[in-house]
């Protein structure tokens, strides 16, 4: 039996935390070096929340596709397979938290401005990535989640010898 420390702990809600809140103050601040460089703010292109949104999407397909192959069927997955996803949810929700504090900074720097057109759609289109961030780091975390082996299962491959 392999010790606890040896485990693969799942992602913290803490270390995703602290990624947002890295991506909040680089959004947040990168407002300013924007302004610097280029003199002009760019807006948040509506391709870039659908993107964020289609991705979330992927990877909420591939948590249920997991799951169900996994806790429904009974099924194995490859150890190529299940380790891929595994690292897939990983990085995607800590990518998806910092992409959404980002979001998040970069809109909020523009709250001030709102009665201008311009900062109101900056505003509205960084939420809207943002929630599609937040949607990609639920995704991740349930595939995250659902490339665990049920204990039951764990058992049985370790007392007739199959690998798990």
């Amino acid at each position: 039996m392999a010790d606890d420390s040896e485990r693969l702990r799942p992602t913290s809600l803490a270390v995703l935390a602290g990624v947002a809140g890295g991506g909040l103050l680089l959004g947040w601040f990168g407002v300013s070096l924007l302004e610097r460089v280029y003199d002009v703010v760019p807006s948040v292109p509506w391709t870039s929340v659908y993107l964020l949104a289609f991705t979330a999407a992927a990877l909420g397909a591939t948590a249920w596709s997991t799951w169900r192959t996994i806790h429904r069927e009974r099924g194995r997955l490859r150890p190529y397979q299940a380790v891929n996803r595994l690292v897939l949810g990983k990085a995607s929700a800590l990518v998806g938290a910092f992409v959404a504090g980002a979001y998040l900074g970069f809109g909020a720097r523009f709250l001030d401005d709102l009665p201008a057109p311009l900062p109101e759609e900056r505003v509205i289109r960084s939420a809207l990535a943002a929630l599609a961030a937040v949607l990609i780091v639920v995704a991740a975390l349930l595939l995250e989640r659902a490339c665990r082996v049920p204990k039951d299962e764990d058992r049985e491959g370790q007392s007739d010898g199959a690998p798990a």
